[in-house]
């Protein structure tokens, strides 16, 4: 059976995880795969464990497993609800974690105005449990906004996977949950 790998793109407070259980609960047969989730964990149980600075391995090794023991162990669609912001690391998830035949691969970009996400961070009541270089998310949001200007951070194109979603404001999200539920019925 051929099943869907949906990779949400998109900075902080975007609606990427909203969009993820709204979707969850839409397409039968899914689960979502969010790395706060991992970094809430590690947060909480092993906090001497996370690197003090650099990549979050830890965090991506829990999320690695995962995904690895969902694609053996079951025939789920996954809904990977993270930034997915740089090239290099969508097209690892699209190349090597889901590769075409395997799954048919949908990109959803959350490009949403920078203005409404300053606005949405403070009046965010999110738990800042997860962060680890941040005190809050405006602190993550304008890193985001200063990431943008790195090479590798860039807007999903077309030919990265084998659909691509944009959504400008959160009007669009049940459209889209919409045709995507009937991607995956066409299956």
């Amino acid at each position: 059976m051929e099943r869907l790998a949906i990779i949400t793109v998109g900075k902080t407070h975007s609606g990427k995880t909203t969009f993820a259980r709204a979707l969850e609960k839409k397409l039968n047969n899914s689960f979502v795969m969010d790395q706060d989730n991992q970094a809430e964990f590690i947060n909480k149980y092993y906090k001497k464990l996370r690197p003090k600075q650099g990549p979050n391995t830890l965090k991506y090794e829990l999320t690695r497993q995962i995904v690895a023991y969902a694609k053996e162990n079951t025939d789920l669609h996954f809904i990977i609800c993270n930034s997915n912001r740089g090239r290099k690391g969508r097209l690892y998830l699209l190349e090597e974690l889901f590769p075409k035949g395997e799954f048919v691969r949908i990109l959803v970009h959350f490009d949403i105005p920078d203005d409404v996400l300053q606005a949405r961070v403070k009046q965010s009541q999110r738990s800042t449990n997860i962060l680890r270089a941040a005190a809050n998310f405006e602190e993550v949001l304008i890193r985001q906004q200063t990431d943008s200007l790195k090479e590798d951070i860039k807007d999903p194109v077309e030919d990265e996977a084998d659909y691509l979603f944009v959504i400008k404001n959160n009007a669009e999200t049940q459209s889209i949950i919409q045709r995507i539920v009937h991607i995956a019925q066409s299956l």
